[in-house]
C-alpha cells in the first residue's frame, strides 16, 4: 500500500504543470572580464529589471537570496522584492533563502504579510539555515546553536501563520503571551517552503511538518539526490501528510544563450572566479575548465547550454524527481547586465515553453 501511494504521487507530480522561476544572490564582485565592480545602487536597480522582465516573458516565480557580505547586495529579500511588486504582476516573489536562525520570525512574517499585500497575494518565504555564517555573529546568535536556532524559529514562524493572535515561548527570544501580529497576508496560510542542501535531518523536518522542500542542487549527479526526495515523500506519508499535496522545487546553477558554446564561454569565467572565491575561504581547490565542463553534461548538476540542452536537463531532473518547481541561479557571479537579461529572456520564452509543451504531451500519452 504504501508502495502504491508513493507510485501515485510520483505520477501525480509528474502530470503538474511545472513551476519554472528564476533566483539570484545579488552579486556585486567585479566583473572577471572588465575587473570593475558593479556597485550596490546598481546591480540593485538591475535586479528590479530582472525580475521585470522574468514576469513579461511569463515565469512563475523569482527569489532572492539573503547575505551579509560586501560580495552580494541584498540583506532584506522582502524589501528588494517589495520594489519589484510594484513593477509587476503575475510571477511569485521569494526569498532564496531567509536565513531564520539569525533573524526574528515576528519580523520575517511582518515583512513578508507586507510583501504579500503589495503583491496582491505572490509572496512566499523559502526558510534556511544558511551557507555563510556572517549573520549570526551580526545578530548576535551563537553558531553552537545553528540547529536549535532554526528548529525553534520555524516553530514560532508557523505559529504566526496560523493565528492572529500568539502565544509561545522559547529559549532564544523572548515569550509570547496572547499578542496579536500584523498586517495580515492575503494569502492563508502565507508560503513557507524549506530549503535544504542534501541534509536527511533537514528533509525529514520538512516533511514531518508537511512544508514545501526545496533542494538545492550544485554540484555532483542530480541521480545522487533523488533518494532524499523518496525519504521526504515516504516520511510526509509517515507523519499523515498526503505527499501528492507537498511541493518539492530542485534549485540549481543554470545559464542559457543561443548556442551551447556561447553559453559555456558566457557562463565559466563569472562561475568560476565566484565559485573559486568561496573555495579560497573554504579551502576547496580551484575550478578548472575541464571540471565545468563535466559539470555541464547531460548527468551533471550545471544546467548550462542553449535553449534545447537546458530545456532537456530540466526535463531529465523531472524524471527523477517528479518535481512541481524548477529554479534557475542565472548569475552566480558579476555577469553582464544585458547577459542576464537575454539569458532570462531565453529561458521564458524557449525553455520555459519548451518543457511545459514535453510535459503536457506526455502527460496526455499517459
Amino acid at each position: 500500500a504504501a508502495a502504491r501511494s508513493l507510485l501515485q504521487t510520483i505520477n501525480h507530480g509528474r502530470n503538474q504543470r511545472l513551476e519554472i522561476g528564476i533566483y539570484t544572490f545579488g552579486e556585486v564582485t567585479p566583473d572577471p572580464l572588465t575587473g570593475r565592480p558593479v556597485s550596490p545602487a546598481q546591480r540593485l536597480r538591475d535586479l528590479i529589471e530582472e525580475i521585470e522582465l522574468a514576469d513579461q516573458v511569463g515565469l512563475d516565480v523569482f527569489g532572492v537570496g539573503e547575505h551579509h557580505r560586501p560580495d552580494y547586495a541584498v540583506s532584506s529579500p522582502a524589501v528588494a522584492l517589495a520594489a519589484a511588486a510594484a513593477r509587476t504582476k503575475d510571477i511569485r516573489l521569494t526569498s532564496a533563502v531567509t536565513v531564520l536562525s539569525s533573524d526574528d520570525p515576528v519580523r520575517v512574517f511582518q515583512d513578508f504579510a507586507t510583501l504579500d499585500l503589495l503583491s496582491g497575494g505572490r509572496a512566499e518565504i523559502m526558510a534556511g539555515r544558511g551557507s555563510f555564517i556572517e549573520s549570526f555573529p551580526l545578530f548576535g546568535y551563537d553558531l553552537n546553536d545553528y540547529d536549535e536556532l532554526f528548529a525553534e524559529k520555524l516553530d514560532l514562524l508557523l505559529k504566526l501563520r496560523e493565528a492572529e493572535r500568539v502565544t509561545w515561548s522559547g529559549k532564544h527570544r523572548a515569550p509570547l503571551e496572547d499578542v496579536g501580529v500584523y498586517p495580515r497576508p492575503i494569502q492563508d496560510p502565507l508560503p513557507v517552503w524549506i530549503a535544504v542542501g542534501g541534509t536527511p535531518q533537514s528533509i525529514v523536518r520538512a516533511a514531518m511538518l508537511g512544508l514545501p522542500l526545496a533542494i538545492a542542487i550544485i554540484g555532483g549527479q542530480p541521480e545522487r539526490f533523488a533518494p532524499l526526495a523518496r525519504l521526504y515523500r515516504d516520511a510526509a506519508s509517515q507523519a499523515g501528510h498526503d505527499p501528492a499535496r507537498l511541493p518539492i522545487s530542485i534549485n540549481s546553477h543554470a545559464y542559457v544563450a543561443e548556442t551551447s558554446q556561447q553559453a559555456s564561454d558566457e557562463y565559466f569565467p563569472t562561475y568560476s572566479a565566484m565559485m573559486n572565491r568561496i573555495g579560497r575561504e573554504r579551502g576547496w581547490s580551484a575550478m578548472t575548465r575541464e571540471q565545468f565542463e563535466v559539470g555541464r553534461s547531460p548527468r551533471g548538476a550545471l544546467v548550462v547550454g542553449s535553449p534545447e540542452e537546458v530545456a532537456e536537463k530540466i526535463l531529465f531532473q523531472q524524471e527523477l524527481f517528479a518535481h512541481q518547481r524548477f529554479m534557475a541561479q542565472i548569475s552566480v557571479g558579476t555577469m553582464a547586465h544585458e547577459k542576464v537579461m537575454r539569458a532570462i529572456e531565453l529561458f521564458g520564452t524557449e525553455v520555459a515553453p519548451a518543457v511545459r509543451g514535453e510535459l503536457s504531451r506526455r502527460s496526455g500519452s499517459v
